[in-house]
């Protein structure tokens, strides 16, 4: 349940940055927007999923907190920082669009 949330969470954004982007760019930055976090997600997922592997069994703590939910999570809480920092131009700081 956690990681259908995440990845839907990310086809949202994904979806969301593509729109802006070619609204405000054009298709070809859209594009290169959406190859950046697809990228970003398959790799941060493989970094955090070597990282957690040294620490935690593969079952976790639970049925839904096993080690792939939780490398999601952890990816999620990363990608958000760096999100937030490299599409700071798009939001104010209430996070309200910008006109």
């Amino acid at each position: 349940m956690i990681s259908g949330l995440i990845f839907a969470g990310h086809i949202f954004f994904i979806l969301y940055i593509f729109t802006k982007k070619w609204q405000e760019e054009n298709i070809v930055n859209a594009l290169l927007n959406v190859s950046l976090i697809i990228i970003l997600f398959t790799i941060g997922w493989s970094i955090w999923s070597m990282i957690l592997k040294i620490f935690i069994e593969p079952e976790g703590f639970s049925l839904e907190l096993n080690r792939d939910s939780l490398s999601l999570i952890f990816l999620s809480i990363t990608e958000y920082f760096f999100y937030k920092y490299y599409y700071k131009e798009d939001f104010n700081s209430n996070g309200k669009e910008r006109q």
